[in-house]
């Protein structure tokens, strides 16, 4: 199993940045893929980007390319979001989560976070 654990989320003017991390302990070695999602109120869970974790290679969605920015500290075990230029359209509870194989579908995740709230102001 992997354990994993966001922070950094809070409230945000419109404009504004955030960082989001995501600290993973257990079994880590056994997950090549972390991804970032969210989920607004009455929303179905959204995917955000996704890195693998050995070679960096990253994805998004067109909705946050170029303000967004998914990484990860190998040594640290810990993988972050960095999200700038943010909108009142990107509130919503932000969750990291964990998957064996490349995909941008949450149902293919089986380890995820407890979740952190974003909050942006117009």
């Amino acid at each position: 199993q992997v354990q994993l654990v966001e922070s950094g989320g809070g409230l945000a003017q419109a404009g504004g940045s955030l960082r989001l991390s995501c600290a993973a302990s257990g079994r880590t070695f056994s997950r090549s893929v972390m991804g970032w999602f969210r989920q607004a109120p009455g929303k179905e869970r959204e995917f955000i980007a996704t890195i693998n974790w050995i070679t960096g290679y990253t994805y998004y969605t067109d909705s946050v390319k170029g303000r967004f920015t998914i990484s990860r500290d190998n040594i640290k075990n810990t993988l972050y979001l960095q999200m700038n230029s943010l909108k009142p359209e990107d509130t919503a509870v932000y969750y990291c989560a964990a998957s064996y194989h490349y995909s941008t579908r949450p149902r293919d995740y089986d380890n995820w976070g407890q979740g952190t709230q974003v909050t942006v102001s117009s």
